[in-house]
């Protein structure tokens, strides 16, 4: 068995990059972290997902297989703020309800048509743990003001970071 951080990348066909880029935003505050000919990659603070958007009109919206995609809550009184975010950035709710006592969740489209679940799950058995004690966050690093950061796709012209 080889050892990962669990699933943590999607790519998904849409019709405009940065307009499927800015509902991820305000919905769920992504970062975008690089930006390409014809596609976007964002990231949710505080994890290590990636979202791809990649345009492709004719696909936008079609599942291929994937009936929807998900995103676990911290905390389960945040389902009506996720509403009113979703409904804000122009999503559209599909349903909402519980799974069970104390897991709320909701189903909405997003605007190429995915459909995104966002819900809160109880601790199971297999979640990670938290430390006990945080760890003192280390400093960024320092760089002169006329660096940026590189990759060796954007080194060769292919990207550049966001």
């Amino acid at each position: 068995m080889i050892r990962t951080h669990g699933l943590t990348h999607i790519a998904i066909a849409v019709r405009d990059p940065r307009r499927s880029f800015r509902f991820y935003q305000r919905v769920f505050g992504a970062v975008a972290v690089v930006r390409g000919e014809g596609f976007l990659q964002a990231q949710t603070p505080g994890s290590r997902d990636v979202i791809v958007f990649e345009r492709n009109p004719s696909r936008a919206g079609k599942a291929g297989g994937v009936a929807h995609f998900g995103f676990r809550l911290v905390d389960p009184a945040d389902l009506d703020a996720a509403r009113r975010a979703v409904e804000r950035a122009g999503g559209r709710i599909l349903s909402s309800g519980e799974f069970c006592p104390g897991e709320p969740y909701l189903f909405a489209l997003d605007p190429d048509g995915y459909e995104v679940e966002i819900w809160y799950e109880l601790p199971t058995a297999v979640d990670p743990t938290l430390p006990s004690r945080r760890r003192k966050p280390r400093a960024a690093p320092r760089y002169p003001r006329s660096a940026t950061r590189t990759t060796s796709a954007s080194r060769r012209g292919r990207v550049s970071k966001a």
